[in-house]
């Protein structure tokens, strides 16, 4: 396995619940430490880190929901098939399925996104590439 060169880490109020969140959206366990209630996660590329909070490096309250100010976007191959995943598994969008383009100099970049919130309020973003316009 490669390792990204950005992993976050995130602190989980409760480790079980946020491993079986983040494997019914289809995470792959990499690799874990049941004993430290921790476990580095994949999806299609993105990877991500998830840890029962402990307090260390904690820098502030621990309220939900956490993350506030941050989203993190994860690349996606099908928006779609995943909505309905997530439809299955009982799971509630924090936004809805939308096509967005954001200007990158003199294109136009396309993607299908929606957000969900982990158990903990961390928010993700999933986006599937649309492609580019120009946009002169």
């Amino acid at each position: 396995m490669r390792f990204n060169s950005l992993i976050p880490e995130l602190s989980v109020s409760d480790f079980s619940k946020s491993l079986k969140f983040y494997t019914d959206l289809g995470f792959k366990i990499e690799y874990d430490r049941p004993e430290k209630k921790f476990a580095l996660l994949s999806y299609q590329g993105s990877q991500v880190m998830i840890n029962q909070h402990n307090g260390v490096w904690q820098t502030g309250k621990f309220d939900y929901p956490l993350g506030r100010g941050i989203n993190f976007q994860i690349e996606c191959r099908d928006v779609r098939s995943l909505i309905k995943t997530i439809e299955k598994q009982n799971y509630q969008l924090f936004q809805e399925v939308e096509e967005n383009w954001y200007r990158q100099n003199n294109q136009e970049l396309g993607c299908r996104e929606f957000l969900i919130q982990d158990p903990d309020g961390y928010l993700l973003r999933f986006s599937q590439d649309l492609g580019k316009n120009d946009s002169r």
